[in-house]
């Protein structure tokens, strides 16, 4: 199932439950898209198609400087995947197709 499209995300953060959207695009082995939520929108960076997975990257600047490297499965319009936050662990996300 494609990744491509809008996501309702819930990621289970260090700091509880954060809410989000994803919006994804596939371009033959190449994802494009942006994060949206509490930290307002960021583009996703270094986007990859994989063999029935996803991966990418977010430059989170507020309130501090942070990577977040994600990876994710599509079930059909269900989405399930973990961020790493930089020095604050890993995190799960699970979302639902908007």
């Amino acid at each position: 199932m494609s990744i491509d499209g809008t996501w309702n995300v819930t990621l289970q953060s260090p700091m509880g439950s954060q809410e989000g959207t994803l919006t994804l695009a596939t371009d033959g082995d190449t994802l494009t898209g942006t994060m949206s939520g509490p930290q307002g929108a960021m583009d996703i960076e270094d986007g990859q198609v994989g063999d029935g997975s996803y991966s990418w990257k977010v430059n989170i600047t507020s309130p501090m400087a942070i990577t977040i490297e994600s990876t994710a499965t599509v079930d059909g319009d269900t989405i399930t995947g973990e961020s790493k936050l930089g020095a604050f662990g890993t995190a799960t996300f699970t979302g639902t197709r908007a």
